[in-house]
Formats: structure tokens, C-alpha cells, sequence
């Protein structure tokens, strides 16, 4: 008996389509979509036509499909499950659903992150309630007094904009502080991208020059192997990390002006 195909159940969840509206756009009865989620593989014109709706890889949905002269993926296509216009298009539930299944670890490497707490009040509340659950959580914040944090705002043509987004955005985070599990720290390095880490699931948001990071797409990758885009951003959120110093709010007044 063929497996159940999650990646196909989780792109349809994600998406918001069901597989009745799939079927309608693959020109194929319901019971034949049933079946690809039950782990049958679909004809190669179908895989086509589903992962270009469901704005996947073809190989994240079906890893192993029939041969037909392709070269290797070397794991990067199957660990792309979807893409996002902007940062704004991912929808609300999605950011819930990934903080709230996480069994591991979040890690969160961003400037400013406003949207992170604006668009979720219980932030805080949330990221309490995993760390004691036993999720290592670390959010990386830009340095509201560093060079690179005055550089993109000269950049973006906000000037001093940004490091006040991020003393406000930063509040949210005070009530961590105290606990186990919890970790917030400010750093002075180049941003290339945003990232969202949810276990082996990585949220990244590349960063367009002269332009926020809200208004720049965002990939959506899940870990297949040791060699692919998931394991060289965890790395540079790892290298950032281990440069950046803890947020020591009491002290930030005299920091930002140093």
C-alpha cells in the first residue's frame, strides 16, 4: 500500500484549497485527488498543473517522481514548499500553526519583526508557552544603535524610522526575559534576510535593497538534507547569533547613543 502523501495534505492546508477544488483545476474526478493523497502519483501533466496551483516544487510534492531526463535536484527542490509575493500574502494562520507545533526550537533573525507581534498580540504569551514545553527559543533583533541598523535606514530613506521600529518591537519581548528557554539579542551585522525558524521548517524573507523586508517575497522551506538552502540560513542565523549580545533593556538608552 502506497503511503499517505503528507506534503500534498500540508500544501492543501496551507493554501487553503480542498481537493475537490484542486480536482476541478486539474480536470480530474475528486476520487482521483483522494488517491494522490493517499500516495498515488499522478500523471506527469497533473504533478504539473497541481504544484503550479498549490505554488510548490513539483519535487517537494512527489520526491521520486517517474524519471523523464531531469538532473538531480541534489535536495534543493524538494525542500521549496511555497512562495509568497510579499511577506503580507502568507497568511495569519500559517505564522500561528508553525509557532504553535514546534517541539525543538524557533529562532527568529529580523531588524525591526513589528509585523511578528502586530500581527499576533499573544506573541509573547505563545513563545512562553513553548519554551516551557521545552522549545529553545532565540529572537535576534538589529542593534537599535549599531551601524548596520543606520545603514538601512538610510537605505530604506527612513533614517532613524528603523530604530525606533525596533525599541517599540522590542517591548513586546520583555516579558521573555525572565524565562527558561528564552533568549533576545541585538545585532550589528548586514541583513540579507529575515528568517523564521520553526524546527525543520524555515521561513526566509530576502531583503531587496532600498526596500522593507515586508515588501519582499518570502520562501518557504522545509529540511530535506544537509546540503540545501534549510541548513546554509540556519548556519548564517547560527553565525549571527554567536556575534550578537543580550538585550539588556535597562540599559538600552545608554547603548543606543554610544
Amino acid at each position: 500500500m502506497a503511503p499517505v502523501n503528507e506534503r500534498l495534505h500540508s500544501a492543501l492546508a496551507q493554501r487553503a484549497v480542498s481537493p475537490e477544488s484542486l480536482a476541478e483545476v486539474c480536470e480530474v474526478d475528486p476520487k482521483t485527488v483522494a488517491r494522490w493523497l493517499g500516495g498515488r502519483v499522478p500523471h506527469r501533466r497533473h504533478r504539473f498543473r497541481a504544484a503550479q496551483h498549490l505554488r510548490v516544487e513539483e519535487t517537494f510534492l512527489w520526491p521520486t517522481p517517474p524519471p523523464h531526463g531531469s538532473r538531480p535536484d541534489a535536495g534543493l527542490g524538494t525542500e521549496l514548499v511555497g512562495t509568497y509575493q510579499n511577506r503580507a500574502s502568507v497568511p495569519r494562520d500559517m505564522w500561528l500553526q508553525l509557532l504553535a507545533e514546534a517541539r525543538e526550537q524557533i529562532c527568529v533573525l529580523v531588524f525591526s519583526g513589528t509585523f511578528f507581534a502586530q500581527s499576533n498580540p499573544h506573541v509573547a504569551k505563545m513563545l512562553a508557552e513553548r519554551a516551557a514545553a521545552g522549545v529553545r527559543v532565540r529572537l535576534c533583533f538589529g542593534d537599535p544603535g549599531g551601524q548596520a541598523v543606520a545603514v538601512r535606514g538610510r537605505e530604506e530613506g527612513i533614517g532613524d524610522t528603523l530604530a525606533a521600529k525596533i525599541r517599540a518591537s522590542l517591548t513586546y519581548y520583555r516579558p521573555l526575559l525572565p524565562e527558561a528557554g528564552c533568549d533576545v539579542r541585538l545585532h550589528d551585522t548586514t541583513l540579507y534576510a529575515s528568517l523564521f525558524r520553526y524546527d525543520d521548517n524555515l521561513l526566509v524573507n530576502p531583503h531587496v535593497w532600498g526596500q522593507p523586508a515586508s515588501a519582499n517575497p518570502l520562501l518557504h522551506l522545509k529540511r530535506a538534507d544537509a546540503t540545501g538552502w534549510f541548513d546554509n540560513y540556519a548556519q548564517s542565523f547560527e553565525a549571527v547569533w554567536a556575534g550578537a549580545r543580550p538585550w539588556t533593556p535597562d540599559q538600552e538608552g545608554t547603548a543606543a547613543h554610544g
